[in-house]
């Protein structure tokens, strides 16, 4: 079956290179195209692009706005096979992977399937974050973060759609910056198709390097969940609410504690059992994974799994405005 492949980049220059020659090199035996949307990149990202464009497999197509989901529209709206594989500029499909999703497609009779992103990091701040985000303690138990049976899914990590499904639904949605993916999802779901979760679909991912890098990625990515909820009211779901109410809690029991330290309501310092009570839960969760870092990463879960938290419920709490 023949399949398209389509690729939105910004600025990636570093990975360009090797995510194309993972998606080239696949293996996969039919026909096959890539097609990469340009967005307007500073760095030498466009140079790498036109020189991997000499094989005829590859089609570049301008994408001016340099958002991933009008990329992504523009890069399917120019491909031309009936099976459409969603990747990223810094992802490296591992080989036979076109070929797992299309047989998937073909098994499961579902519009889209996917499988886990597996976050893989030789830094020490990178192996807590890869840990934390695989986690059921750090962003939820769906399968697509933390694995799981194969079988329908709200959700899957990058996606091999069927042409028809995509065109019947109208694609990405531009307006969401983020979440795209889940929110395109949600709508597969809703117009009757199903999206199928394939536990051996497993692609890397490399986390953020930085504390605060990891905090501007969770705050916005919350902002974009609370987003999809307003959009389909009926998508809230109470893992969404854990972070924001946990955020409450905390600060509100900080400020009640520190009420009491500057008034004669000695009573209102038990406000500080609030933090102390997220701070035990979060080094419970930590000693979950003891075994599965060294220690100077280890050491840095706590942090990790807290910044992951809060900067996601600041975000779910504040939304788009």
């Amino acid at each position: 079956m023949p399949v398209s492949v389509v690729m939105p980049v910004l600025n990636e220059e570093v990975h360009l290179a090797a995510a194309c020659a993972a998606v080239l090199d696949n293996g996969y035996p039919g026909p096959l195209e890539l097609v990469i949307a340009l967005g307007p990149s500073t760095d030498d990202t466009d140079a790498i692009a036109e020189s991997i464009a000499a094989d005829p497999r590859v089609v570049l197509v301008s994408n001016p706005t340099g958002a991933t989901p009008s990329g992504l529209n523009l890069a399917i709206a120019t491909s031309h096979h009936p099976v459409v594989v969603r990747t990223d500029g810094h992802a490296r499909l591992p080989k036979g992977y076109v070929a797992d999703a299309v047989a998937a497609l073909v098994r499961s009779g579902a519009a889209n399937v996917g499988g886990r992103m597996v976050p893989t990091s030789h830094s020490v701040l990178g192996k807590a974050i890869a840990v934390a985000m695989a986690s059921r303690w750090g962003i939820g138990g769906a399968g697509h973060r933390v694995g799981g049976e194969a079988g329908p899914a709200d959700s899957v990590y990058l996606g091999a759609f069927r042409r028809e499904a995509l065109q019947a639904v109208g694609g990405f949605d531009e307006h969401f910056i983020r979440a795209q993916d889940w929110e395109l999802n949600y709508r597969l779901r809703h117009a009757g198709f199903e999206v199928y979760f394939v536990p051996t679909m497993r692609v890397p991912y490399e986390p953020r390097r930085s504390w605060r890098a990891l905090a501007r990625q969770f705050y916005e990515s919350g902002r974009w969940r609370r987003e999809v909820v307003h959009v389909h009211p009926d998508s809230r779901s109470v893992r969404y609410l854990a972070a924001p109410v946990a955020l409450v809690f905390v600060g509100a029991g900080t400020a009640i504690g520190l009420l009491g330290l500057v008034t004669t309501l000695d009573w209102l310092a038990l406000g500080f059992l609030a933090p102390f009570a997220y701070l035990a839960g979060v080094l419970f969760a930590s000693l979950t994974h003891l075994r599965e870092l060294p220690l100077r990463s280890w050491v840095r879960l706590p942090g990790v799994l807290a910044t992951m938290h809060m900067s996601w419920g600041t975000g779910f709490l504040r939304g788009i405005r």
